[in-house]
């Protein structure tokens, strides 16, 4: 029997609520639409999509940050465990393990060889913006899809890069009075940042030129005028602006409006053909989780931004699936470790006279501290950018990740992280797929996601190689944290997938086209990094942005009928 539902009708219905959802939103709200934006997550702030990390807790002491990190991915796939636990209790109940079933919705068609164990997605609203790293580096020319033009992807980044507040400042102690710097408790002079860049500038010294130096990473954020200690770093509510947050607490009962419904979860799309040999969606079937009532929005535009592999996943569900749906999926090998900077830089310190009279003067007031770095020190932030040699993406900072976690008795003022970024050029034969068995489920309900996933021989060969390179980094910086050695992390750790829905100029082998609208359907855009139809090194989403910002370009402003 079917479920009994509610129709609504709105004017843009926007699936998910994370950076690339809110570009959406802010861009065509500024056309003048009407937006009704829902998401499966629950709010997870008083401010929707407001970034975890500014929390005084987390600004203090950012490992604290790893435990709610974990907290908020949701693995995609588990491969079934049937492992024999030998030390179990002979009274307890015991399964007959020659019978199939499926508990704790473990896969089944999960191949564990070709899966990325670590995928995951976040469900709140904001999506995984409210604890990213909020680096936003630009693809390398070499890494860009040519369906857009370098003077457009200029234009596009730049926009992009406004919304999310992207800038080089915040570590940068040469750019204190510009946009996003500040002076931390009046500290002009940052050390380790200095540290850290210039030995990776006196490590590489063939990287002279601009583009290719190590030099402070691009973030989404800004040090607060009133106390630069502490960083507003960028979420969805960044890229929604004060006017549509403002919307949401008093509605404009003559513009145009916008909505927000947590734990609202988009199942299907339910469409039709046209006069014009094309397909235009009638409404999205959508669920009030904890009412557990039943929706059918109609909407003049319809935009799915659930993420690489959710968004897929609701096209499948709605028997829209191109041959290219969830192909072409290309992912990050990532390997990482930590060191302790090395006694001699540590000593170098004292050398420079104007940290010597910085860090004596925080002696007298700390005198039992044996570390030369004062605790208002910023962390450093660094990177390596690719260039036509070296082609990965290197991050040399410190900050909070579901891995890398450091104990309470280190001290992370000596603690640098290394974080190199690998390649994956996109193939059909790497995909995602979903389940048609009416048993295998995710937790939502929904067809459960399936990866095949490998790298080529020569993919391997270059993440190998990959690693030697992060090793003379780790070398010159420091010795090896007990515990966090030189590794490659679990596929899918990268969070950084692309590709499943990607962007193209046919039908054969893409999912939409340049102005990320699905083919063949006139009212149906996506909003997700799986929009990317590129092998890419580094963070996606300020990418993914910029192809948002050109789709709703395209988009009619003005409430349509």
């Amino acid at each position: 029997m079917a479920e009994p539902y509610e129709d609504l009708t709105v004017d843009v219905l926007i699936v998910g609520s994370g950076p690339l959802g809110c570009t959406f939103a802010r861009k065509l709200y500024e056309k003048g639409r009407s937006i009704f934006m829902v998401d499966a997550g629950a709010k997870l702030s008083q401010v929707p999509g407001w970034h975890l990390k500014n929390s005084f807790l987390y600004q203090r002491n950012v490992n604290e940050f790893t435990g709610l990190v974990q907290s908020h991915l949701h693995k995609l796939s588990v491969p079934q465990n049937h492992s024999v636990v030998p030390t179990l209790d002979p009274g307890a109940f015991q399964v007959d393990e020659t019978k199939p079933y499926i508990t704790n919705n473990a896969n089944p068609e999960q191949n564990p060889y070709l899966n990325l164990p670590d995928a995951s997605a976040t469900y709140g609203v904001g999506g995984m913006a409210t604890h990213w790293t909020a680096c936003t580096p630009r693809e390398h020319p070499s890494e860009r899809t040519d369906l857009i033009t370098d003077e457009q992807w200029d234009v596009l980044y730049r926009a992009a890069e406004k919304l999310l507040n992207t800038n080089q400042n915040m570590f940068d102690d040469t750019k204190i009075n510009e946009f996003g710097g500040g002076a931390p408790d009046g500290v002009t002079h940052f050390i380790r940042n200095h540290l850290v860049r210039d030995t990776l500038r006196s490590t590489y010294p063939d990287l002279k030129e601009e583009k290719s130096i190590p030099q402070y990473l691009p973030l989404a954020g800004v040090r607060r005028k009133d106390a630069p200690e502490f960083i507003t770093w960028s979420g969805a509510d960044t890229v929604l602006g004060e006017e549509m947050l403002n919307a949401l607490e008093t509605p404009n009962k003559t513009g145009n409006q916008f909505q927000l419904k947590e734990m609202w979860q988009c199942r299907e799309l339910v469409y039709e053909g046209t006069d014009r040999g094309t397909r235009k969606v009638r409404y999205a079937v959508v669920r009030d989780l904890l009412k557990k009532k039943y929706y059918h929005i109609q909407a003049t535009t319809m935009v799915i931004a659930a993420g690489a592999v959710l968004t897929p996943q609701i096209l499948f569900n709605s028997r829209i699936r191109p041959p290219a749906l969830g192909h072409y999926l290309c992912d990050q090998p990532l390997a990482f470790c930590q060191v302790v900077l090395l006694q001699s830089i540590v000593d170098s310190i004292m050398d420079n006279p104007v940290w010597r009279g910085m860090v004596e003067k925080y002696q007298l007031d700390h005198p039992n501290d044996p570390i030369p770095i004062p605790l208002s020190d910023p962390s450093p932030q660094c990177w390596i950018p690719v260039s036509d040699n070296r082609p990965w993406h290197c991050q040399i900072h410190r900050d909070a990740f579901s891995y890398g976690g450091v104990g309470p008795n280190v001290d992370t003022r000596l603690i640098v992280d290394l974080r190199w970024f690998g390649k994956m050029e996109p193939r059909f034969e790497n995909y995602v797929d979903f389940s048609s068995k009416v048993d295998n489920k995710d937790t939502f309900g929904m067809p459960q996601p399936t990866f095949h996933v490998e790298l080529s021989k020569d993919e391997g060969a270059a993440a190998h190689k990959m690693m030697g390179d992060m090793l003379v980094a780790a070398e010159s910086l420091g010795g090896f944290l007990p515990g966090a050695e030189p590794s490659f992390q679990p596929p899918g750790q990268s969070l950084h997938i692309t590709g499943t829905c990607r962007m193209g100029n046919s039908e054969q082998d893409s999912v939409v086209d340049v102005y990320s609208k699905v083919w063949g359907f006139d009212n149906l855009y996506l909003g997700t990094c799986g929009v990317i139809p590129t092998g890419t090194t580094c963070n996606p989403t300020i990418t993914a942005m910029a192809m948002a910002i050109h789709a709703c370009e395209q988009i009619p402003a003005g409430k349509v009928n």
